[in-house]
């Protein structure tokens, strides 16, 4: 990328900075970031890569906006109820950065298109409501060798990691299987606190940077769980299970698998 005046004005305290520099720059604007969920991880994640100046954001989403969305999903506004979240998202991001090239992709994300599309990107973010959901992220992105970035939130709680398929323990490592149906509330029936979304999105955001640019320590082997009410953050230190059904050494699972679970609308 040629950086015009006014691209080295919109950046330059990025630039300023001895660990990005118009190097960091040039590379973030040739990088190419999924986000999948428009939700309350998503729509922070997505409105500071695109005022970031990465080149190309793919967001993948099959929901349209309710009224209920406006507390957290900073991204929607009220005059985009009933849009599909997909465009209403691309649209605010263009408005940010003009020279953002948007993927949208309003449909459900199943063992039939995960992995097409998610080999197009350099890296993923996880937004999803429900566990079923993170699991098949998880599972795409290992078999397809993209690194991406777990979140969750609930009342006024968030955990995340990075996973490095191959170099890291993935999310499967950690937590194996999705839990019973029924077993783990939702939001919609337990409620979340709508600035922690903002928090843990945020923290996704910049993990993908970092790992664009080549800076800083990302959260691999490591979850990271905070608790907003009391303001504590914890980092428990996870390993690679060689065991693991998905990335161990005698994977069982080869195939992907959709399984059903109630979402949670973050």
């Amino acid at each position: 990328m040629q950086f015009t005046e006014e691209n080295l004005e919109r950046y330059s305290r990025h630039i300023l900075l001895q660990d990005v520099g118009v190097e960091g720059q040039e590379a973030l604007s040739q990088a190419k970031i999924l986000i999948i969920g428009a939700g309350g991880l998503g729509s922070p994640a997505a409105l500071y890569l695109a005022a970031a100046g990465v080149g190309t954001i793919g967001i993948a989403d099959a929901d349209v906006v309710d009224l209920s969305n406006l507390q957290r999903q900073v991204i929607h506004f009220t005059k985009d109820l009933n849009k599909p979240k997909v465009l209403s998202a691309a649209e605010k991001m263009q408005a940010i950065n003009p020279e953002l090239k948007v993927d949208s992709y309003h449909e459900f994300l199943t063992a039939k298109n995960i992995r097409a599309i998610v080999r197009k990107y350099d890296f993923v973010i996880d937004g999803t409501d429900n566990f079923a959901a993170k699991f098949l992220i998880n599972d795409a992105c290992v078999m397809e060798k993209v690194p991406f970035s777990h979140g969750g939130v609930l009342r006024f709680d968030g955990q995340t990691m990075t996973v490095y398929p191959g170099e890291s323990a993935c999310y499967r490592c950690v937590f194996g299987a999705p839990p019973p149906k029924g077993s783990v509330p939702t939001c919609s029936e337990a409620g979340i606190l709508g600035a922690i979304a903002g928090m843990l999105g945020t923290m996704q955001a910049t993990e993908a940077l970092k790992h664009v640019i080549g800076i800083g320590e990302r959260l691999t082997n490591r979850l990271l769980s905070f608790d907003a009410k009391n303001m504590q953050f914890r980092t428990i230190n996870v390993n690679k299970n060689p065991k693991c059904a998905v990335c161990g050494k005698n994977p069982t699972i080869t195939e992907l698998k959709d399984e059903e679970q109630a979402v949670c609308e973050l």
